[in-house]
């Protein structure tokens, strides 16, 4: 086994890109994008620390909870989380970010490449009010490629077919894992204790 270390040894390995592989990428919103990002309920954003550590995140909530400003521009809330605000560091050091789009159902997603950045602006955040709650935040993209992902890895892992999920059940909950990892001797939470305190959080 020997590392690969140039994209030369790289394209041996694999053909080149072809037809609508490269031909698919756009960079403004039309019909379709607009109406997978309408029916999308979850995302994940990928970014870049100031030291070059990658993270990945994700983002759910009801289907159009992102938000189309313009051709080129969408907005993203910030509900509350557990406050480390890694991606939203990340953007303020390196402000290039990836986002994939699912659709429960749909085995294609939708990829999105472009340059973030963090707004407080009351009219922005009156947009996605929740139980009359406002986010702290909300990430706006200006888009430079836009472009549908083929169905291969979802059809691989049939990530939506019912007799690949599991019961919680069957497998710990999140308190016992993260005290195993970091070695804690703490009370632990109930998976059922920790989900109706999520909901009471939720925005």
């Amino acid at each position: 086994m020997a590392r690969i270390k140039t994209t030369d040894q790289l394209r041996q390995k694999y053909k080149l890109p072809k037809g609508r592989a490269v031909e698919k990428v756009i960079n403004r919103f039309e019909e379709h994008s607009r109406n997978f990002i309408a029916h999308s309920p979850f995302l994940i954003i990928g970014s870049v620390r100031n030291d070059g550590q990658g993270d990945v995140t994700p983002r759910g909530e009801e289907p159009g909870f992102v938000k189309i400003i313009d051709d080129i521009t969408l907005a993203i809330p910030d509900r509350p989380g557990n406050n480390r605000l890694d991606t939203l560091i990340n953007i303020l050091e390196r402000p290039g970010v990836g986002l994939i789009f699912f659709i429960p159902g749909v085995n294609e997603t939708l990829r999105i490449n472009g340059v973030a950045e963090i707004r407080d602006d009351d009219e922005l955040r009156e947009l996605f009010i929740v139980n009359e709650r406002l986010p702290a935040t909300v990430l706006l993209v200006k888009v430079n490629e836009i472009y549908l992902h083929c169905a291969k890895a979802l059809m691989r892992s049939r990530l939506w077919d019912e007799d690949t999920k599991i019961e919680r059940t069957q497998f710990p909950t999140m308190g016992q894992m993260i005290s195993d990892q970091i070695n804690a001797d703490t009370a632990m939470e109930s998976q059922e204790d920790m989900v109706e305190r999520y909901k009471q959080m939720l925005y």
